[in-house]
C-alpha cells in the first residue's frame, strides 16, 4: 500500500492497494512500524519534472516538495498565493486532544480503513504535577477511557497508537516517521517541526486529516515562499532558536501566513538536525504554513542515528529533488549572518516581541515587567532533544561545580522515551536534577497549560522563562498575570540559575558557594549520544491485520466522549438579522476561542467543549472577557451561557474580530463549538490559515472586511444581514448590510477566500456532510 498507488473510484475517492506498481527497485520502507509501506522518490521526480516543463523556471524546494505530491500534476493550475491544490500526502499524525474529534468524524464518514498511514500520539492529557511516573499514572488513571477509545478506535480502522508516555507527537515523528521529500500533515500546528529533516509537515485540523485518512485529495492554497537565507556559523551561546526568535522578531505572528518558510544558504550547515527541527516547529509563530530545510549531511547523520540509514542512502541518490533549484525565486528574502546573531528572548504574551537576551533585564525594568524569575522550564516539542538536554546539562555542571543550584523552580520534559532513556544512561537527567531540577513525563505538559502549579495564586504578577513555542496570555498557568518568555534550553538553565531576567550569560558573573566570582562558559555538547540511543520502553502499538472483531464503544452518558451529529445543511437564504454576539477587541487566538489546560478533557466531546467558547476574548463593548450582553435580556453574562440562549431561541450570530484571528493552535474546537451553539459567520479583518481553514470545513463563513476600517462601524447592539449566498461564487464578495437601533443602515463589503470546493462544504453543512453526499 504506497502513498501513490491507487485506482480510481467514483466520486473522486481513491483507495489504495497493497501492491503497487509504481515501487522502485530498492524498495526502502518509510518507517521500521510500517514495512510494507514504500518511499516512492521515483514518483516524486516524475511530478517535478512535469511541472517543471510546464512552468519552465528553477524550482524552490518547497515547490519541488508540495508540487511532486500534486493529485493531476500535468493540469493542475499553480499560481502562489492564489489556486488551490490539491495533493496527496504520504502520511498523517494526530496527537490525543485533537485525535478524539478527528477520529469520530472518521467514524461518522463509514469507512472501514483509513487509506494512507495514519498514528495516534498520547501526549496532550499528562498534566504535570509530582515529576514523570507519578503524574504518567494518574493522567492513564483519569484519562483511561479516552486512551481506550483512541486505541480501539485506531486498532479498528488501521491507525497506529503510541501509547501515554511514548513522548510528544513532534519527536516521536522526527525520530521514526519524518523523511527529506516526505508530505505529511499533523493535527497540531507544530507539525512543521519535520521540516527540520527535509519534509513538507503541515498543520491542519481534523477535518482536514479525515479527508486525508479517506483518500480524497486534500486541498491547499498555493503557498509562497519567504526564503532565509542563512551565513556564517552558530558558536557559543547562540543555538538554533536564536535564529526562529529572529525571523518572528521581524515577520510577527502573522507575517508567514500562506507562505512557507525555506532555508537555504551556507550557515544551514553550521546546524544539527533536530536544531533545524527546532526552527520549523516555532515556524508556527509567525502563521507561516510551514517551514523546511535542504537535505544535508546532519540530516543524513539523524537518520542514520534513528536506524534509517537506508532512508538516508536513497535520499542521496535523489539529492537534486531534496534542495532548491540554483536560480529559484523567493517572494520574500531574508538574510541572516549567524556569526553575527546573539542569544534572544521573547516575550512577554506574544511570541514576536523580540528582544536579545543582553537587554532583556533592562527592557522589563522600565515596562514593570517582574525581573525575578519564578520558574524556569525546558523542554516542549520544541525544544527537547538530546543537544538540547546536553547543552542545559553543560550549564549545570557549571553551576554545581562552583556549589550553585537553581534559584528559580526548574523541570525538565523529556521529548521522547527515547529521549528520556538516553539521558537517563548518558547522564543529562541526573545532573539537571542535581541542580535543582524536576524531569516530567513525556509529554506536552506546562507547554499547553497541563501544569497544576502551586507556587502561585492566580492574578499574582510574575515571570517564567521556557524553552517552548507560545506564550500567549495565560497559556501555561491560567494566569493571565504570568509574563511568559521563550528562550533557548541553555538560556533558560543559565537564567533559573541567576534567578533574574537581568542576568547576561556572556557578559556576567555569578557568585559560587566559596564567594568566588566566575563567569558560565557557553555550552557545548554532542549533537547526538555517541552510543546508540536507547530506545525505553515499547509504547507502539500496531493496528491488527485483520479488526473485523474489534469494537469501538462510545457510552451515550459519557462526560469525555460524544458522537457527532450532523450539522444542519443551509437552507438557501441569505443570513438575515445575525446577532453580534460578540465584538473581540485585540489578539484572539484559538486558547482565547477554545482553552486548553483543564479543557483538555473535554476534546472528545463537543456540548461539554462548548462551554469554554470564547471564554478568553476580550469585548470591546466593556473591556472584559466572558462577559457580553444577551440582546435580548440585556443582561451581561458568560459568552457561553449567551450563545447557548440564542440557540435555544432560534437566534443565529456571529464574532466580530480583529487581526489574525485564531492565530496560534490547530484546534478545530475553535471553529466546532460556534458551529455547534449557532454561529454562522465569523467576521474579521484578518484570519490565520489553518482557523480559516478550520472554519470552512464546519459549514461556518470566515468573511474579512474588503476595508478593515469597516469594523470600526459595527458595534455590539447591531444587527447583521449577509446578502449574496444564493450567487455565492469564488472572488465575488458578499453584502453586509449593518442594522443600527436607531433605523439606519450600513452597507459594506465582505471578502472571502471560498473556492467551488469549499463552497459546496458550505451548502452541505460542513465538509463531512458533503463527503457523505459524494459517498451516496
Amino acid at each position: 500500500m504506497g502513498p501513490f498507488s491507487y485506482s480510481v473510484k467514483a466520486l473522486g475517492v481513491r483507495q489504495y492497494h497493497v501492491a503497487s506498481v509504481l515501487c522502485q527497485q530498492a524498495k526502502v520502507a518509510m518507517s521500521h512500524f510500517e514495512p510494507n509501506e514504500y518511499i516512492h522518490y521515483d514518483l516524486l521526480e516524475k511530478n517535478i519534472n512535469i511541472v517543471r516543463k510546464r512552468l519552465n523556471r528553477p524550482l524552490t524546494l518547497s515547490e519541488k516538495i508540495v508540487y511532486g505530491h500534486l493529485d493531476d500534476p500535468a493540469s493542475q493550475e499553480i499560481e502562489r498565493g492564489k489556486t488551490y491544490l490539491r495533493l496527496r500526502p504520504d502520511r498523517v499524525a494526530m496527537q490525543d486532544a485533537t485525535a478524539q474529534m478527528a477520529m469520530l468524524q472518521f467514524i461518522s464518514s463509514g469507512l472501514p480503513k483509513v487509506a494512507v498511514p495514519s498514528t495516534i500520539h498520547c501526549d496532550h492529557l499528562i498534566e504535570a504535577q509530582l515529576g514523570g511516573e507519578k503524574d504518567l499514572r494518574r493522567a492513564k488513571d483519569i484519562n483511561q477511557e479516552v486512551y481506550n477509545f483512541l486505541a480501539t478506535a485506531g486498532a479498528k480502522y488501521g491507525v497506529g497508537f503510541w501509547r501515554p508516555g511514548s513522548g510528544i507527537i513532534h519527536q516521536i515523528i522526527l525520530e521514526n516517521y519524518a523523511y527529506p521529500g516526505v508530505l505529511l500533515i499533523g493535527t497540531d500546528s507544530h507539525t512543521p517541526n519535520g521540516g527540520g529533516l527535509g519534509g513538507i509537515c503541515i498543520g491542519v485540523g481534523g477535518a482536514d486529516a479525515v479527508d486525508v485518512m479517506a483518500g480524497i485529495p486534500w486541498e491547499l492554497k498555493c503557498p509562497k515562499v519567504i526564503g532565509v537565507k542563512l551565513t556564517g556559523s552558530l558558536s557559543g551561546w547562540t543555538s538554533p532558536k536564536d535564529v526562529i526568535l529572529k525571523v518572528a522578531g521581524i515577520l510577527t505572528v502573522k507575517g508567514g501566513t500562506g507562505a512557507i518558510v525555506e532555508y537555504h544558504g551556507p550557515g544551514v550547515d553550521s546546524i544539527s538536525c533536530t536544531g533545524m527541527a527546532t526552527i520549523c516547529n516555532m515556524g508556527a509563530e509567525i502563521g507561516a504554513t510551514t517551514s523546511v530545510f535542504p537535505y544535508n549531511h546532519r540530516m543524513k547523520k539523524y537518520l542514520s542515528k534513528t536506524g534509517r540509514a537506508d532512508i538516508a542512502n536513497l535520499a542521496d541518490e535523489f539529492k537534486d529533488h531534496l534542495v532548491p533549484d540554483p536560480g529559484c525565486h523567493y517572494d520574500q528574502l531574508i538574510e541572516i549572518n549567524l556569526s553575527e546573531l546573539k542569544p534572544h528572548i521573547n516575550g512577554p504574551f506574544t511570541p514576536d516581541l523580540a528582544h536579545p537576551v543582553a537587554e532583556v533585564g533592562r527592557v522589563a525594568e522600565k515596562e514593570g515587567w517582574p525581573v525575578d524569575i519564578r520558574v524556569g522550564l525546558i523542554g516542549s516539542c520544541t525544544n527537547s532533544s538530546y543537544e538540547d538536554m546536553g547543552r542545559s546539562a553543560a550549564v549545570a555542571k557549571q553551576a554545581l561545580a562552583h556549589g550553585l543550584k537553581c534559584k528559580s523552580q526548574f523541570t525538565i520534559t523529556p521529548g521522547s522515551e527515547q529521549i528520556r532513556a538516553t539521558i537517563e544512561r548518558d547522564g543529562y537527567a541526573q545532573v539537571l536534577r542535581d541542580v535543582g531540577g524536576i524531569v516530567l513525563a513525556n509529554a506536552c505538559g506546562p507547554c499547553i497549560g497541563q501544569w497544576d502549579r502551586k507556587d502561585i495564586k492566580k492574578g499574582e504578577k510574575n515571570t517564567i522563562v521556557t524553552s517552548y513555542n507560545r506564550n500567549f496570555t495565560g497559556r501555561n498557568d491560567a494566569n493571565p498575570e504570568t509574563h511568559a518568555f521563550v528562550t533557548s534550553p541553555e538560556i533558560v538553565t543559565a537564567l533559573a540559575i541567576a534567578g533574574t531576567l537581568k542576568f547576561n550569560p556572556e557578559t556576567d558573573y555569578l557568585t559560587g558557594k566559596d564567594g568566588k566570582k566566575f563567569k558560565l562558559e557557553a555550552p557545548d555538547a554532542d549533537e547526538l549520544p555517541k552510543a546508540e540511543f536507547d530506545p525505553g520502553q515499547d509504547t507502539y502499538q500496531h493496528p491488527p491485520t485483520d479488526s473485523s472483531g474489534q469494537h469501538v464503544d462510545v457510552s451515550p452518558t459519557s462526560q469525555r466522549l460524544q458522537l457527532l451529529e450532523p450539522f444542519d445543511k443551509w437552507d438557501g437564504k441569505d443570513l438575515e438579522d445575525l446577532q453580534i454576539l460578540i465584538k473581540v477587541k485585540g489578539k484572539c487566538t484559538t486558547d482565547h476561542i477554545s482553552a486548553a489546560g483543564p479543557w483538555l478533557k473535554f476534546r472528545g466531546h463537543l456540548d461539554n467543549i462548548s462551554n469554554n467558547l470564547l471564554i478568553g476574548a476580550i469585548n470591546i463593548e466593556n473591556g472584559k472577557a466572558n462577559s457580553v450582553r444577551n440582546a435580548v435580556t440585556q443582561e451581561f453574562g458568560p459568552v457561553p451561557d449567551t450563545a447557548r440562549y440564542y440557540k435555544k431561541h432560534g437566534i443565529r450570530w456571529v464574532v466580530i474580530g480583529d487581526e489574525n484571528y485564531g492565530e496560534g493552535s490547530s484546534r478545530e474546537h475553535a471553529a466546532l463549538e460556534p458551529r455547534h451553539l449557532g454561529g454562522r459567520a465569523i467576521i474579521t479583518k484578518s484570519f490565520a490559515r489553518i482557523h480559516e481553514t478550520n472554519l470552512k470545513k464546519q459549514g461556518l463563513l470566515p468573511l474579512t472586511f474588503a476595508d478593515p476600517a469597516d469594523y470600526n462601524k459595527i458595534h455590539p447592539v447591531d444587527k447583521l444581514t449577509i446578502q449574496g449566498l444564493k450567487d455565492f461564487t469564488p472572488g465575488k464578495p458578499l453584502k453586509c448590510i449593518i442594522k443600527h437601533p436607531n433605523g439606519t443602515q450600513e452597507t459594506i463589503l465582505l471578502n472571502h477566500t471560498f473556492n467551488e470546493t469549499q463552497i459546496e462544504w458550505f451548502r452541505a453543512g460542513s465538509a463531512l456532510n458533503r463527503m457523505k453526499e459524494l459517498q451516496k
